[in-house]
This record gives structure tokens, C-alpha cells and sequence, in this order.
């Protein structure tokens, strides 16, 4: 995004975060990457942030790349669903795991209303502890980008004290091998607590896909068991 694109972004942030303010906390339905989506009150609203957007891309982007059959994604922190739904319309056998009871039945309403529902499978649970054991291909995640302790439901999708350490001390035990880690990280903070928990794990991490949105500047990062292939 060129100098001029951004300045003009950023001055129409204080309108557009007002207009979308009005969008949090309420039932509504939208519409992300040409995934329709019903978000229910309790639920992150992956219309009004760029990185669920973000995250899509990432993953359409890895199974152009990786190609042959599409295996088993999880997608942690699945809110709405909309990583659930995106990876089973590309094949994938999915797991979709939430913390908060409202995200996993509104993953389900999704994957019903995109008629996937016999690809997904929604679960309740705190991370990979409602898992046992099981291994996928693909992981994604959108995890709290900022310290400290979430004051209500919604606001676990921001605010966490220790997930990006617990997901990442997890993750190796649920990659199947040669399985890939898509985590998605923010210049808004958070970037060096998450990469460097996934390193402290012994993954090797790089940079899958940038993007300046113009207001923040999101990464998605590939996390792998050392000597994986790319």
C-alpha cells in the first residue's frame, strides 16, 4: 500500500470504527470473502476486523500451493466458522474448536447454511483439550492480540493472559507430519509473544502472507516441525 492509500485509510479510521462499533454485540449477518456469515452477539465479528479476511486468503493461498488431497484442518478459536467453512469448501475433514459455547453453535449454523455441516465438526473446549490426541494437516489460529484478562465473553477474541504460550506449547503434539501451523499475527501487538512461544516449542516460523491493511499491518505466520517441508 503506497504512502498516500494509507494516510487516506487512517484518516477515515475514527468513521468507519464508529459505523462498525455498531455492528459488536449485536445479531447480524455478513458477508467475508464471499462467505455469508450469521454472528451472533456474543461472537467475534470477523466482518468488522481485516484478519479473519486475512486468514481466507492465507489458506486458499496454502492449498493452491500444497495441492493433492486436502486432509484434516482444525481450526482453533473458530468464532463464526468462517475458517471451518472456508476450509471445508476446499475438501478439508475439519475440526472447529471455541472456548465460548455461542461460536461453536454459530459454527454450526454456518456450516449448515453452506451445506458443509458433514465436513465440520464444532466442538466446546479450552484449545486442544477437547482434541485427545487427534493430529491434522492444517492448524489455524487467530489468537488474542493483547495482554491481559478478558472483562466479558467477546472479549476473549482480543484479550487472553497466557493463550498464545498454551497454544503454541500444544500445537507440535497436533500436527500431523509435515502439518503446518497458519497463525495469524498484527502490528496492533502481540507478534513477538506469539512467534516466540511458537519457537520456544522447536517450530520453525516464517512469514506466509503480509498484509498492509492500511490501519495495521497483518502477517500470517507458517509454523513447522524443524525439517518439515515447506
Amino acid at each position: 500500500m503506497n504512502a498516500w492509500r494509507r494516510l487516506a485509510v487512517r484518516a477515515a479510521l475514527p468513521v468507519r470504527r464508529h459505523f462498525l462499533r455498531k455492528r459488536l454485540g449485536r445479531l447480524v449477518c455478513e458477508e467475508v470473502e464471499g462467505i455469508s456469515l450469521v454472528v451472533l452477539p456474543t461472537v467475534f465479528n470477523a466482518a468488522v476486523f481485516g484478519s479473519s479476511d486475512v486468514l481466507v486468503r492465507a489458506l486458499r493461498a496454502h492449498a493452491r500451493v500444497s495441492g493433492g488431497p486436502r486432509g484434516r484442518l482444525l481450526d482453533m478459536g473458530t468464532g463464526t466458522g468462517i475458517g471451518a467453512v472456508a476450509a471445508a469448501q476446499l475438501g478439508y475433514e475439519v475440526v472447529a474448536v471455541d472456548v465460548n459455547p455461542d461460536a461453536v453453535r454459530c459454527a454450526r449454523i454456518n456450516a449448515l447454511q453452506h451445506r458443509v455441516e458433514d465436513r465440520v465438526r464444532a466442538v466446546e473446549g479450552d484449545l486442544f483439550a477437547p482434541l485427545d490426541g487427534e493430529r491434522f494437516d492444517v492448524v489455524l489460529f487467530n489468537p488474542p492480540f493483547f495482554d491481559g484478562a478478558p472483562r466479558s465473553t467477546l472479549d476473549r477474541a482480543w484479550r487472553s493472559v497466557d493463550v498464545p504460550e498454551r497454544f503454541g506449547a500444544g500445537l507440535p503434539g497436533a500436527l500431523a507430519p509435515g502439518g503446518v501451523g497458519l497463525v495469524i499475527v498484527s502490528s496492533h501487538g502481540g507478534r513477538e509473544r506469539t512467534e516466540g512461544a511458537l519457537r520456544q516449542a522447536g517450530l520453525h516460523v516464517d512469514a506466509f502472507l503480509v498484509e498492509d491493511l492500511g490501519y495495521e499491518v497483518v502477517t500470517v505466520l507458517a509454523a513447522r516441525a524443524e525439517g518439515s517441508a515447506a
